[in-house]
């Protein structure tokens, strides 16, 4: 518990490191669009190489963008994150390297226009299956399996429109296994043959689109959730940054980094068996086409 609660208090203060320098505000009635999409590629083709290496082809395409609208004293903010890539190398066949669905929704109500009265939904899965490589008899993902949803009340703190943190003291965490398979064997926290599982606990949300310096954008968003349970201050943990570096007018190169803790999503070693709850770390460096918006 104090890892968890250590890598929550680090994430969120990073989250909020550059706030303080972005002075854009909202134009009443407008909407508002914002983020990043591209494609990034590799490719390694040998011939005769006499110091051994194998042909292989590797890609990611990506979407992060926000839109946000303000009119009167309302506020509704959506954010979309959608990832996809795949690599193939000759001997190997081709295994699935990213792949992400993420978007949330909210509504809120303000009387001065920095402290909000929110409602909130989210929605996550991945687009296909997914195999502990090199085994593939077996999926440990799939569309929908797992999925969360995230349905909350609370006060989001928004003084300007680039960042803002949204805490709820009551909170819903759905949790969807349709695969009967996953569902059997009880994965991602839900009983054994069963397809959801719901919990109630507190929920903070904190997001960040900022400029770092000329040409550089940085979108963060992190989310934090504990259950009104035995397992209460076990912290799930779900840290997302993307970093976009433009080139010049056709090329950019990005990183994309996720840290994620969940107390129901038991790790397994190279035997086979669960070993409880690890954090998961993934980071995607690629250079490629992208366009800003």
């Amino acid at each position: 518990m104090k890892r968890t609660l250590f890598i929550a208090f680090w994430a969120l203060t990073s989250v909020f490191a550059f706030a303080q320098e972005d002075e854009q505000g909202y134009v009443d009635g407008a909407w508002d669009l914002k983020g990043v999409t591209g494609i990034n590629l590799s490719q390694t083709s040998l011939s005769n190489w006499s110091a051994g290496g194998e042909n292989s082809m590797a890609g990611n395409i990506y979407l992060n963008g926000g839109l946000k609208r303000k009119s009167g004293n309302w506020l509704w903010v959506n954010t979309l994150v959608l990832e996809y890539g795949l690599s193939k190398i000759e001997s190997d066949g081709t295994k699935k390297t990213n792949d992400n669905i993420d978007f949330s929704t909210q509504l809120g109500y303000s009387t001065n226009n920095k402290l909000f009265y929110t409602a909130m939904g989210s929605f996550k899965t991945q687009f296909y299956k997914g195999y502990n490589y090199p085994d593939k008899s077996k999926i440990i993902s799939d569309f929908m399996a797992p999925a969360y949803s995230n349905l909350s009340l609370g006060l989001e703190y928004r003084p300007k429109s680039n960042y803002s943190i949204f805490f709820s003291p009551a909170s819903a965490k759905l949790t969807f296994v349709e695969d009967d398979y996953l569902s059997s064997i009880g994965a991602f926290g839900v009983d054994p043959g069963d397809k959801f599982k719901a919990e109630i606990g507190t929920y903070l949300k904190a997001r960040l689109e900022q400029g770092l310096m000329e040409n550089v954008n940085l979108i963060s968003t992190l989310d934090l959730f504990t259950a009104y349970d035995k397992s209460f201050g076990n912290i799930d943990v779900n840290w997302d940054v993307l970093i976009s570096m433009k080139i010049n007018k056709y090329l950019s190169a990005t990183l994309n980094a996720t840290l994620k803790y969940d107390d129901d999503v038991k790790a397994t070693n190279d035997q086979g068996q669960q070993i409880g709850p690890k954090i998961q770390f993934k980071e995607i460096l690629g250079v490629g086409i992208a366009y800003n918006f």
